[in-house]
């Protein structure tokens, strides 16, 4: 198996990036296109533990859509063969004190690269 293959990393790096500006956009229909729709998807978060994708759209459609914008200060990707990636943010927001992460598990499916598994939190700043 080969790791970070430059096209896949290519891609991967550009779902992530689309991902952001979803997320920071709270643009739904793109955040819940880019997740597995299974009930084996998992995300956890900051403050919460959503099971299958139905917990996970029922999340987005309850959060405040204000307050979102953050700023990534790092992202890694990592790519295992042509199916499989794992990207990992570090993030700061400015109505929030600390430092955030982010990870993701990307599996490439029939129906393109999707998001099985993400963890996000937080840690106070210092």
């Amino acid at each position: 198996m080969e790791v970070n293959r430059p096209e896949v990393v290519a891609e991967v790096t550009a779902l992530a990036d689309a991902y952001e500006a979803a997320l920071t956009g709270n643009d739904i229909p793109v955040l819940d296109a880019l997740f597995w729709n299974d009930p084996h998807t998992v995300r956890l978060g900051a403050g919460e533990e959503l099971f299958g994708a139905d917990e996970i759209a029922a999340f987005r459609r309850s959060r405040p859509a204000a307050g979102l914008d953050r700023t990534r200060t790092r992202t890694e990707v990592t790519t295992f063969g042509t199916d499989l990636a794992v990207t990992t943010t570090v993030f700061v927001r400015d109505a929030v004190r600390g430092v955030g992460r982010q990870s993701q598990t990307w599996v490439r499916l029939p129906e393109g690269w999707r998001v099985v598994a993400a963890h996000v939190s937080q840690r106070p700043a210092g």
